[in-house]
């Protein structure tokens, strides 16, 4: 019976997490489709794109406090139920402006999910196999956010964009199904407030700065409208930060930062995940309109990172708890920018043989990174915060992805060309340096028990 329990708790954790994730990818394939079906250049692009990882990253600390609160599996449900509805708002869309609504209001419910699923891992599973099932909700995971651009692109090739929209119908009702099959927790923390002023000047910073990075290209630095909402974007991130130190029920406690592992785990995310979201913008939107794929194809193009994480990110995973998840979170960045070095040498025909080298070394190094990095940071916490120290380690990945796609205008100016696709990739191969760096400066291998104490619980 726990062994049935650990996988129903397992694979409702890793398709709660699917659908969210899915959706943050399978939707780059999409953007020229509906930029000819919408109208709308670069930008429009970019906001299909960061609408749902502005809120997705806002409300993500407000769901990791609820899923630790009221408990993972409500949590989980609401987010499930909400996330389908909104995403047939999205398919409907006629305007680029009621998909961007859309778009927002999908990450909303999308940020009840990621959180919950990693934190009904931590509290449902026994501690011995915490490793593994990290291990394998990365894979899954990580597969579904590079796998999606396939799904998408036969989908747009075949039929509309709207159908990646759909696509999300059925696997809420079978995650639906298989959630309600788990016994609701009763042993939750006394009900407190949300911090829903944090909340609101969470979103506020991100939108404003978002905002800001996007336009920018189209107005300049000096307009008003820019300089005016980048400012109230770091005003309202000043006042976010000092909200959650005097606030005496925060969303995002500051207090998980004295843990070094949890501090250098969030800075190395910051890093990885920035260039890893604007690598994947980059290649799939590259690919089609300058090395002009079908959508399909320019899927495709990824399908052999997907089935090296398949296979790879759970077995580094159980080495991250055998061996410590230092080694793994220096390496793994490292091979990624090696990878990105080979692409430099790309032409506009985008000749895909000659990308596969650089993608075989992009599947590698994500296998050895994320299973041992998402580890070390719910490893420094007692897992009776693993709610919300899993919502702010996403949030942190959430936010660096779209900053990183934000960002894309400035980087490779109004239109994506040779030029500038090299230009990301350049920021992008700093961007995993960093990261290598930062883990092998700042993770420490936790201390395994002597010999003589292994009979004995350990005292944290």
């Amino acid at each position: 019976m726990k062994e049935i329990t650990y996988r129903l708790v397992l694979i409702v954790a890793i398709l709660a997490s699917i659908i969210a994730f899915l959706d943050g990818s399978i939707v780059n394939v999409a953007l020229p489709a509906i930029q000819h079906s919408l109208g709308g250049g670069l930008s429009t692009q970019q906001w299909v794109v960061d609408a749902y990882l502005i809120t997705l990253g806002a409300f993500m600390l407000v769901a990791g406090s609820l899923s630790d609160i009221i408990g993972r599996k409500r949590v989980m449900m609401i987010g499930l139920i909400g996330f389908g509805v909104t995403s047939l708002l999205c398919a409907a869309a006629t305007t680029k402006e009621l998909l961007i609504i859309g778009r927002l209001l999908q990450g909303v419910t999308g940020a009840l999910l990621v959180p919950s699923s990693l934190a009904l891992i931590m509290s449902r599973v026994p501690k011995d196999r915490q490793h593994a099932a990290i291990g394998a909700w990365t894979s899954w995971t990580g597969i579904a956010m590079l796998i999606g651009p396939f799904v998408g692109g036969i989908l747009v090739d075949l039929g509309s964009w709207r159908y990646i929209f759909l696509l999300n119908v059925l696997p809420i009702a079978v995650t639906v199904y298989l959630l309600a099959k788990l016994q609701d927790e009763r042993d939750m923390s006394t009900r407190v407030k949300i911090d829903w002023y944090g909340a609101i000047l969470g979103a506020l910073s991100l939108g404003g700065i978002v905002y800001a990075l996007i336009e920018q290209p189209h107005f300049g630095w000096t307009h008003p409208l820019i300089y005016g909402t980048m400012g109230v974007g770091i005003v309202s991130l000043a006042l976010f930060i000092w909200r959650e130190k005097v606030a005496a029920q925060p969303m995002m406690p500051l207090g998980l930062f004295r843990s070094r592992n949890f501090t250098a785990g969030n800075i190395a995310t910051l890093s990885i995940y920035a260039g890893l979201s604007l690598v994947a913008f980059l290649i799939t939107i590259f690919v089609q309109q300058v090395g002009h794929y079908t959508a399909t194809a320019a899927g495709l193009t990824m399908v052999p990172m997907s089935i090296l994480m398949f296979f790879l990110a759970s077995r580094f995973g159980k080495l991250s708890g055998e061996y410590g998840p230092r080694i793994f979170m220096t390496a793994g960045p490292l091979i990624v920018a090696a990878g990105f070095v080979t692409m430099l040498f790309i032409d506009a025909s985008a000749n895909y043989w000659a990308m596969l080298p650089g993608i075989l070394l992009f599947g590698i190094g994500l296998s050895v990174t994320v299973a041992p990095l998402t580890a070390a940071i719910l490893g420094a916490v007692d897992s009776k915060r693993s709610g919300i120290a899993s919502a702010i380690n996403n949030v942190v990945a959430r936010v660096a992805g779209l900053v990183a796609v934000a960002l894309i205008g400035t980087v490779t100016g109004y239109t994506l060309n040779l030029a500038g696709f090299r230009n990301g990739l350049i920021l992008s191969i700093v961007l995993f340096v960093v990261g290598g760096l930062v883990s092998f400066a700042g993770i420490r291998n936790p201390k395994k028990p002597k010999a003589d104490s292994l009979q004995t619980p350990a005292v944290e």
